[in-house]
Formats: structure tokens, sequence, C-alpha cells
């Protein structure tokens, strides 16, 4: 790894004077200084300063987190987020500047992500082109580890799923590759649910590169994602965790019996963190019929063993899902019915329903059972069609990976 540095400084500006270190007055002089200390310390040559790069670098970092866990999330200023990211990148690079270890190449890995996790974007992204380098170097141990016949990754054995009988009457309606003008009159417009079939088949993921678990490995295995471990968010003993993603596959889609609890990635925006699995996907269509710029579509991805759940709840944006591995049971139910689906009263939880959909109690919630719902399998290539505000409960039946479109 002799050339690991040479990379990454080729990277980074080719001085001291080209690297900006520009704050509001929110940030307090003390951290600016020593930021500034980080930047000299980034290009001195002198080797005894080695543990000066870690050590100022690592006391941007604990000053700033200080910052970001001081609150809500929403009222942490982006200037913090920014010192973050420069905290990150200052010891990525202390990490890596004299002969790394592969252990240290990971740390470093992973110090990225926090940034691309945790930080705002600096310097045209340059997290984001330093973990590009890091990944490469990981790859190709990786692949001498493999042709020396290293540790054997685990792979998951797929199981036929107990699919749920869908009834005519109650069956979202499937449509193959409809129009612009005909999805908009029939389904956008009279904000109408609806499967559409054979609009993704042309992504990669789904052809010529498919999302096998050796390929996430590949791709992203030592990167670092944020993982929900418990079998629904609405549960006391839900909670968050940071892992690899190799970890996460081991733990809690390849688990053994009697290991750790449900794990899922749900809800990330992991293609913005790993450009090369958004080269996998692209965006449906019918994403023009919206208000805004391609910029404002969210996409999420939703990655875990059969049995995740994610409540009856409601998203104030239009959404496409899109199933790439796997299969899921979906129920649908129209606001129009919301009093019926008893929403949680506090604020954090109101667009989320209190009823557990296939185990509902009749007792505490007796108006359910009259709602009227829709409901469908999602396999791979499906597209689902999920209106603003309908309200809609999603079980992994297997296996699954689904890629998410909110937009206006």
């Amino acid at each position: 790894m002799a050339s690991l540095w040479s990379k990454i400084s080729a990277a980074l500006p080719r001085n001291e004077e080209q690297l900006p270190l520009r704050f509001s007055d929110k940030v307090e002089a003390s951290v600016v200084e020593m930021l500034r200390t980080s930047r000299r310390l980034l290009y001195s040559d002198d080797d005894a300063a080695a543990a000066g790069r870690m050590l100022s670098a690592q006391i941007v970092l604990d000053v700033s987190w200080e910052r970001l866990n001081a609150g809500t999330w929403r009222h942490v200023d982006k200037e913090w987020r920014r010192v973050y990211s420069y905290g990150c990148l200052f010891k990525a690079a202390a990490l890596c500047r004299h002969g790394p270890s592969a252990d240290q190449v990971l740390q470093a890995v992973r110090t990225c992500d926090m940034g691309l996790l945790m930080g705002a974007a600096i310097m045209d992204d340059i997290l984001q082109v330093v973990v590009g380098i890091l990944q490469g170097e990981v790859r190709r141990s990786t692949e001498l580890e493999k042709e020396g016949g290293g540790a054997e990754v685990k792979t998951k054995k797929m199981e036929c799923p107990r699919v749920p009988v869908i009834r005519e009457e109650t069956a979202v309606p499937r449509v193959k590759c409809p129009s612009l003008e005909s999805f908009s009159a029939n389904y956008l417009l009279p904000l109408k649910p609806v499967v559409l079939e054979g609009t993704i088949e042309h992504w990669p993921a789904l052809n010529r590169r498919p999302w096998s678990l050796e390929y996430l490995r590949d791709v992203a295995g030592c990167r670092t994602v944020p993982v929900e471990v418990g079998s629904r968010y609405t549960d006391e003993e839900w909670s968050q965790t940071l892992l690899t993603l190799n970890d996460f596959i081991d733990r809690h889609v390849v688990k053994e019996e009697g290991a750790e609890g449900p794990g899922y990635l749900a809800q990330h925006q992991l293609f913005d963190q790993i450009p090369e699995l958004k080269e996998d996907i692209r965006l449906p269509d019918y994403c023009c019929l919206g208000e805004g710029d391609e910029d404002d579509i969210t996409v999420n991805a939703w990655f875990g063993p059969g049995g995740t759940v994610s409540p009856l709840h409601q998203d104030p944006q239009q959404n496409f899902l899109a199933q790439v591995v796997g299969s899921k049971y979906i129920r649908l139910y129209s606001p129009e019915d919301t009093d019926k689906l008893y929403p949680h009263p506090s604020p954090l939880l109101h667009n989320t329903s209190q009823v557990e959909v296939e185990n509902p109690d009749a007792g505490r919630f007796p108006e359910f059972a009259g709602a009227p719902y829709a409901e469908c399998v999602l396999r791979p290539g499906d597209v689902l069609f999920i209106p603003v505000r309908h309200w809609h409960y999603v079980r992994s039946l297997e296996l699954s990976f689904s890629v998410s479109f909110w937009w206006s």
C-alpha cells in the first residue's frame, strides 16, 4: 500500500493555501484554530508531526461530535456538520500517511463514511473521492486474500417464502408499461395505487449486475451504514446502530439460529453514499410528471432479511417502491379512512398507526376491521406506486432489497 498516500495527496489541494477553511462566527475561534493546525500538519513533511496529525484531527472530531449530538438533528447547524467533515478528512489522511496496515485503511474508510453520514459536503465532496481511493485498496486486498484461500464468505440459502393469498377484490391493479399520459390520467391524478410491470427491466441491478449478497459485499462490504435493530420502529426495544455492510449481512441476513435479532437497513440514502450502486438503478420515467427537479427526488434503500416490517404509516410525498431482490407483502389504505387506522397521538409518530395490521387488537381498535384496503405481493421487477399520504404496511417475505423514490 506504499502508493496509497500518493493517490490521496493527488486528490487534495496542492498546498495549504488552496485548502479552504471558512466558517461563520457560529464556530468558535479556538475550533477554527485547531482546524488550521490540522491543515498545517497535513502538508508538513516532518515525520515528527505524525502523532500531532491524529491528535488534532481527533480533537476536531470530539468537539464537533458533541455539537452534532447536543439536540435534535434538525436543529444542528450545518457549519458544525462541515467542521465534522473536515475532522474526518484530516483523520483519514493521518491514518493513511505512512504505509498503513489493512486495519488502518478500513478505519479510514469508516472515518470517511462517518463524515458522509453525519457531516456536510466539503471541497467538492472530497470525502467521496478519498473513500473511493480507499475502497479500491480494500478490494485489491480482498481479491488477493481470495486468491490465497482466505476466510470463507458466508452466504444465504434462498428458501421459498410463504406468500399470502391475494384476493381478487382486494388486489392492487397491475399494468404493464403504461404511457406517461395513461399513468397520469388513471393513477397519478386520481391518486390510485398501481403495480407497474416491465418498467425497470433495463436496470443493471436486475440483469447485468444482479444484486446478490456476493456482489453487494464486493461493491460495498467495507462501507459503514445505519442499521435499525428490532422488529419495527414503534417497539420499545427498537434501536439504531452503525455497521459495515459485511457485518450487517453476517449478523442479520445470514445469521445462525439464536444469533442477533432482526436488523434492517431502512430508509437510507445509500446511493448518494455509494455511487457504484447508483449506477445499477435508474429514476423511473414517471417521476418526470412531478413538479420538482431530478435533484428533489429522494432515493432510499431498504435491505434486510425476511420478516422485517414497516408498520402502517403514511408519507407526505408520492412514492415509487421498486423491488430488486426477493418479495414483499404490502397493504394500502386510503387517507380518507385515517380515523379507522388509529394514528399515534404522539406528534413524533402521528403518521404511524397503532394497529398491528396482520394481528389487530379488535378490542382496542374496533373500527380497523371496517377499513377497506388494497394489497399486493411485490416481486423483482415490480414497481408499486404509493400515492401521497396513502397508508401502507410492508413486510418482507424473504431476503429483500427495495428502492424507493419519493417525489412531489
